[in-house]
C-alpha cells in the first residue's frame, strides 16, 4: 500500500522541480505559445487592447481624437478589419476610493507572428504618447477562426 502511494508522490515532487515559473515580465513569443485545435477554421491570434479615455492632466480623449487614432494609426496596420467596443473600467485607487473610467476595447484577429505583435505594441506606444497614458492593456488568446 505504501509503495502504491509513495512512488507517484515522489515522482510528482521530482517533476515539479522541472518547471520554470513565468513571471509577469516575461513574454511568450507567439511561436512557442500553446496550439489551439480547431474543429473548423484556422488557428489565429485574438488580441484585445484596452484604452483608457481619461487624460492624466484632465479631460478625456474625444470621440474625434479616438476615431482619428483608429482611422490613421490602427486601420492601416490591420487592413483586414477590427472591432471597437465601448467599455467601462473600474478599480480601487491607492486611496481606497472607487475609480471609474470610460474606455475602448479594440479587438484584432491576426496571424500569430512577430510582425503583428510588433505592430500592436507600436499602437500601444503611439496611444500612450499621444494621450499621455500610463498603459494600454493587451490580452492575447489563440482562437479558431472561420469565415
Amino acid at each position: 500500500m505504501f509503495r502504491s502511494v509513495a512512488l507517484p508522490a515522489l515522482l510528482t515532487l521530482l517533476l515539479a522541480g522541472c518547471q520554470t515559473p513565468v513571471t509577469s515580465h516575461q513574454q511568450i513569443p507567439p511561436n512557442t505559445a500553446p496550439v489551439a485545435v480547431c474543429g473548423s477554421g484556422d488557428v489565429m491570434m485574438q488580441t484585445t487592447l484596452w484604452f483608457g479615455m481619461n487624460k492624466p492632466k484632465g479631460g478625456t480623449v474625444s470621440n474625434l481624437e479616438w476615431q482619428q487614432f483608429v482611422d490613421n494609426d490602427v486601420t492601416p496596420r490591420f487592413k483586414d478589419g477590427l472591432s471597437v467596443y465601448d467599455a467601462k473600467g473600474q478599480w480601487l485607487g491607492d486611496n481606497g476610493k472607487l475609480a471609474r473610467e470610460n474606455s475602448k476595447a479594440l479587438m484584432l484577429i491576426h496571424n500569430a507572428d512577430r510582425s503583428s505583435s510588433d505592430s500592436i505594441n507600436g499602437l500601444r506606444e503611439v496611444y500612450k504618447k499621444r494621450f499621455e497614458q500610463e498603459s494600454v492593456m493587451r490580452v492575447d488568446s489563440l482562437v479558431c477562426v472561420a469565415f
